[in-house]
């Protein structure tokens, strides 16, 4: 069965450009983050957005959703939210005798978990279902998630006070993790003297559409991986668990995400292969936050020191 994807399709090929360009047009300065987060949904995975408050984590979760026409809802997250705030609850209707499930914001197609680790570890758990499968369970009974369903959840590693920190289980439920950093003094200035995000994110129109991202994801699942590039990137793995610095490495499970996300990567770059250069420019995005650091270590310093020392097979 023949795929459509951008290198065959010219129209898609165009509008997926053309998407691109809108994004990073509001998002002034960043054209690796925004290429990585498009990554992240045609991989079909959940995005968390690491970064101090400021720099566009937001902006960027509702320009993807204009720019794809998702329906988006945004979740704030404190320590009294509750698992109903997010999946919704049963209510009893004295009409017809009967329970009415009243879904809560998580059936939606681009759901935004802002500051995802102030809410309890309970609530946190919430997402794991729906992350994972792609759907929830209230009172025994499952409802499916609208498809696509991305989660894109922001935290702000420094301002750690009242926090609970996500567990392993949790991160591991997003493919990439990202922090945008400030901006260049180029692209700081066109902002300072530019339009308001806000107003540009409420004009952005469509570019593409549900449809569209369900091309990109089945596109995306038949590039091309030869036995050497698979050959490279097990040897990731196998570093990862046995770095002096350390503790937990890589599972199976984060080399199927950085295997979807290079053949994403290599599809948004418009090949139809992957290269050793599409897992390295994922490579940390998806691998640092799945790593266990030994005392004093940094995921991500651990993640670019895998790169460095982790021969590309000849």
């Amino acid at each position: 069965m023949s795929v459509t994807t951008p290198l065959n399709d010219e129209k898609l090929r165009q509008r997926l450009d053309a998407a691109l360009a809108q994004v990073n047009g509001v998002l002034l300065g960043k054209p690796r983050q925004v290429k990585l987060a498009f990554t992240c949904l045609v991989a079909g995975g959940h995005l968390l957005l690491e970064d101090v408050p400021g720099v566009g984590k937001t902006t960027l979760a509702h320009a993807l959703a204009a720019t794809f026409d998702l329906d988006v809802q945004r979740i704030q997250f404190t320590s009294d939210l509750l698992p109903s705030d997010i999946i919704g609850v049963s209510v009893y209707e004295r009409e017809t005798g009967e329970f009415r499930f009243h879904p809560g914001p998580i059936f939606t197609r681009l759901l935004l978990a802002d500051e995802i680790n102030r809410a309890t570890p309970k609530t946190q758990s919430a997402l794991l279902e729906a992350m994972a499968e792609g759907q929830a369970t209230v009172d025994g009974t499952t409802h499916a998630l609208p498809r696509p369903f991305f989660v894109v959840a922001t935290q702000n590693p420094l301002d750690l006070a009242g926090t609970f920190p996500l567990p392993d289980s949790q991160l591991d439920r997003f493919m990439l993790r990202l922090s945008l950093d400030y901006p260049d003094p180029v692209a700081e200035r066109a902002l300072l003297t530019g339009a308001s995000r806000r107003d540009m994110v409420a004009q952005l129109a469509p570019c593409l559409d549900a449809a569209a991202i369900d091309h990109l994801h089945d596109a995306a699942r038949v590039v091309t991986v030869s036995p050497s590039l698979l050959d490279y990137l097990q040897a990731l793995l196998a570093a990862s668990r046995r770095h002096n610095d350390v503790r937990v490495g890589l599972s199976p499970r984060a080399g199927l995400a950085l295997l979807a996300a290079a053949r994403a990567w290599a599809l948004l770059s418009g090949r139809d292969y992957v290269i050793p250069e599409d897992v390295q420019a994922v490579f940390v995005p998806v691998a640092a936050h799945r790593l266990v650091p030994g005392r004093g270590g940094h995921r991500d310093a651990i993640g670019r020191a895998l790169l460095n020392d982790t021969a590309v097979p000849g």
